[in-house]
């Protein structure tokens, strides 16, 4: 049976659980554990929670950045013992690839702004005066504010 009413050890665990980068769908398939729409509900009404939840989310997010690491560095699985001695295992290393990659790609789409790939194109309608420069902007603000004077 799923919990369904707030109760501060209930948010802690939550908080916890996603501070170690454990997904929110997971946390709430244990027993004892409310659903997502609950947990979803609570943040709503619940504005310190929804803080911690953030916080906790992000830290999960670098929780699971830290083990993409992990697994990169661990070759402890690239070769396998036989009778002729060591050999390279290319499944297992495809596996550890696949992992961190899946877990990159995840968090792109989950924090953008930490996580995503950033490119700025110029006269980006999101970023319109990146990459000019000072006498550049100058310039076209002088030019808005003759032509906003004509108009007026």
């Amino acid at each position: 049976m799923s919990a369904s009413t707030y109760t501060p050890e209930l948010a802690a665990q939550i908080i916890e659980r996603l501070s170690k980068g454990e997904p929110l769908a997971d946390i709430c398939r244990d027993e004892g554990m409310p659903a997502v729409r609950t947990v979803s509900d609570w943040r709503s009404r619940y504005p310190d929670f929804d803080e911690q939840f953030l916080a906790a989310r992000d830290d999960g997010f670098d929780a699971i950045a830290a083990d993409c690491l992990r697994i990169a560095d661990d070759g402890t699985n690239d070769y396998v013992m036989t009778k002729n001695g060591p050999v390279f295992d290319a499944e297992a290393v495809q596996r550890s690839k696949l992992r961190v990659e899946t877990r990159i790609k995840l968090l792109a789409k989950w924090d953008r702004r930490r996580y995503g790939d950033h490119i700025t194109h110029a006269n980006d309608p999101e970023n319109p005066l990146a990459g000019l420069t000072d006498e550049q902007l100058d310039a076209r603000l002088a030019a808005l504010a003759a032509r906003q004077a004509q108009e007026a």
